[in-house]
This record gives structure tokens, sequence and C-alpha cells, in this order.
């Protein structure tokens, strides 16, 4: 697509110039471009030149400049160069690869809504740790739901080439995307900031941070992707902006991504470090064993509280390790909203404590509900039994027995 982009740059610049290009200009043949040539030239172009995907790289393709422009191409690409066919198990695996990504966005969106709802189902949980958790698992649901999304507006329909894509709805489904990605990257800023906050500074107010958390987790991606979004349409409209070939363009996403991940990772070392001391301090009880798999423990939670994972790739090109970076990014990536959900909330002490505390309230609820059933019912039946009892030994039947009695002696 590039070579395509180019080679009509280079187009255009010809025909700017009008009359003072001579011969046969700068010409797309859906394959390669053909520079601008002299009338008489014969032009040849090596078929590893041209692709790495025919089998004979060692033949050649001629075009001839002439008075009326371009020849046709002699011989044609497929009798001169041969092409390989591709075999199915690149599609095989990125069809697989999407198919673990999407199990484990889903396995995430389902747990941190279920996470959300008992945040904010049970009051006891009202506190401004949580309100910071609920806006992370946020950030994970629309960032799984921006994955979707994205797929869903690219890649439905597989007879259309996305490169060649320019859509609005795509450019709006790339746009949302990366803000959740930016959204996501700074609020676990904010948990590692949150967290540091409540190490270094015993006393503090807590909601007094709050609304800056939010201004950082919410407001900078905001202002970042309108930033960029006003680039690309400016600088660099092209296809539906999926790429990252302007690399000032792609900076303005990827800058803050690695600054908020360098904070983070700052912190994360200077909170394990809080850690060690405090296991140190005489006043913790245990042996080394004991602080060593406390310690191993706690940096085990933090480390997708944090997004260190991501740190593998921060500050390499783009196009390094892909496929390592494939399975990083978005094959644990996908898992990593499920992770922080397990962790902070149903693996929770607290959480687990009232979930049981609930169950069984509403389970002895119900079993009272059934007795006081069941006695009501007892209750009827003996009141209706001796109402029975008493119409049978009525004083009302005593009147028709005498009747009957004088009849029989007379």
């Amino acid at each position: 697509m590039r070579a395509q982009e180019h080679c009509k740059y280079t187009r255009q610049k010809e025909n700017r110039n009008g009359s003072m290009v001579t011969g046969c200009r700068t010409e797309w043949d859906d394959i390669r471009c053909w520079d601008r040539a002299e009338v008489g030239q014969v032009v040849n172009v090596s078929c590893s030149d041209v692709s790495q995907l025919f089998a004979n790289n060692h033949g050649y393709i001629y075009r001839n400049c002439t008075k009326s422009g371009w020849s046709d191409i002699y011989p044609s690409y497929e009798d001169a160069c041969e092409f390989v066919e591709v075999e199915d198990s690149e599609t095989t695996y990125y069809s697989t690869f999407k198919q673990v990504y999407t199990a484990g966005y889903a396995t995430s969106l389902i747990s941190l809504i279920s996470a959300i709802f008992v945040f904010t189902a049970l009051r006891k949980f009202h506190c401004t740790r949580n309100y910071i958790h609920i806006n992370l698992f946020s950030s994970f649901i629309l960032r799984a739901s921006a994955v979707f999304i994205k797929d869903g507006v690219l890649f439905t329909d597989e007879t259309q080439d996305h490169c060649f894509m320019s859509t609005a709805s795509c450019k709006a489904a790339v746009a949302f995307f990366q803000f959740s990605i930016l959204a996501n990257y700074f609020w676990l800023l904010v948990e590692g900031m949150y967290l540091q906050t409540l190490l270094a500074l015993t006393f503090v107010s807590q909601k007094k941070y709050f609304w800056w958390y939010i201004l950082i987790g919410w407001g900078l991606p905001t202002t970042i992707l309108t930033v960029w979004v006003l680039a690309r349409n400016f600088y660099d409209n092209r296809g539906c902006w999926d790429d990252t070939d302007v690399s000032f363009i792609w900076w303005i996403i990827k800058g803050p991504i690695t600054t908020s991940l360098l904070v983070n990772f700052i912190i994360f070392i200077n909170v394990i470090r809080i850690l060690v001391q405090k296991l140190k301090s005489p006043g913790v009880g245990g042996n080394d064993t004991s602080h060593f798999m406390r310690l191993a423990k706690s940096t085990l939670f933090l480390i997708p509280l944090f997004g260190m994972h991501y740190m593998v790739f921060a500050f390499l090109p783009e196009n390094t390790g892909e496929d390592a970076r494939l399975y990083i990014e978005l094959g644990l990536g996908s898992f990593q909203g499920f992770v922080v959900a397990l962790l902070y909330c149903f693996l929770n002490g607290e959480v687990q404590a009232e979930l049981k505390k609930r169950l069984w309230k509403w389970q002895m609820q119900g079993y009272l509900s059934y007795s006081k059933r069941r006695r009501t019912l007892f209750t009827e039946s003996s009141t209706v039994t001796q109402i029975s009892v008493l119409e049978k030994s009525s004083p009302k039947e005593q009147p028709s027995t005498e009747l009957q009695n004088s009849i029989s002696v007379v």
C-alpha cells in the first residue's frame, strides 16, 4: 500500500510539472510502480524486485516506452515469474489466534461486569479504592468492546481488503480503539499512583485526589485522542487510520503510553522496595521463607495491576518480534481484565466474606419464610380440625335425639 501511495504521489508531481516532463510518466500497474522513462527506452524488472511471492525469482518483465505511452507488459507476471500458491496455514494460524483472544476478551467482559456489579450493589465497598477499581474495570470493558467493534467493522466482509478501506465507520472504530487503549494504560497508571500515595502518605484524604485521578484516567486520553484525530485528518488521512507509517503522528499515541508505562515501572519498583522494608521490620513475624513468599505473592498481584508485561515491547520498534508481541499484547492481554477482576474482587477476602454473609442471610430469610408458611398452614389446619370436632358434638343435635326417643316410647 505504501508503494502504491508513493507511486501516485510521484505521478501527481509529474502532472503538476506538466510540459516539463517528457516520455512515459510514472505508472502503477496494480502490482508495481514503473518509473518515468524516455521514448525508446526499454525498462526491465526482475521478479525478485517485484515480490518474494514468486517461485521464479530469476525471470524478467519488460515494457517499452513509445511515443503513444507505455507498451503492454511482456511476458506477463504469471508467465515470467510463476506465482507461489500461498498455503492456508497462515490463515488458519491467525484465525485460531483470533478465536483465542476473542475468548479472552469475552471472559474478561463477563468477569469485569460482574465485579463492577458487586462493588456497586454492596454498600460496604463504596470507597475511593474501589471507585478507582471500577474505573479501571470500565477501561478494560471499553478495550474489549473496541476490539470486537474494530474486528466487526474491518474484517466482517472477507471479500474486501481492509488495507484499501477508507470509510468514516472504520476510522471511527479505530479512533475508539485507540481511546480505549489510552484510557486503559492511564487507569493502570492511576492504580499505581494511588497505591504509591497510600504507602508513602499514611494520613491523606483519599477523596481529595479522586477527581485528579478521574482527570488523568479519562481527561488525558480524550485530549490525546483529539490531537491524534486532527493530525490524521489533516496530515495522513489515508485508509482506516490503522497504520503507523507516519512516525510523528503515531508517537502522539505511543509517546504518552510509553511515558505512563515508564512511570508505572518506577512506581512498581518503589512499591516493591517499600514492601521489602515493611516485611523486614521487627514487628512483622515469620521467617525468611514466609517473607519471600509474601513478597512474591504481592509482586505477582501487582504485575497485572500495573501492566508490567507491556514493558517487554514498550521501547522497541513496532515491527520487532511481531509474533511474540501478538502473544503478549493480544493473547495474554485479552485475559488481563479477567485476572484483574479475579485478584481484586472475587479472590479478595473482604468480598468473599461479604458475599458469604449475604448468601447466608438470603438462605436464612428463605428458611424463616418457609417456616412461617408451615406454621400458618399448621395453625389453619388445627383450627379447621377443632371446628369439625365441635360441630360433631354440638348441642344442636340433642333436640332431634330427644324427639326420636319420645316417638319410640309412644
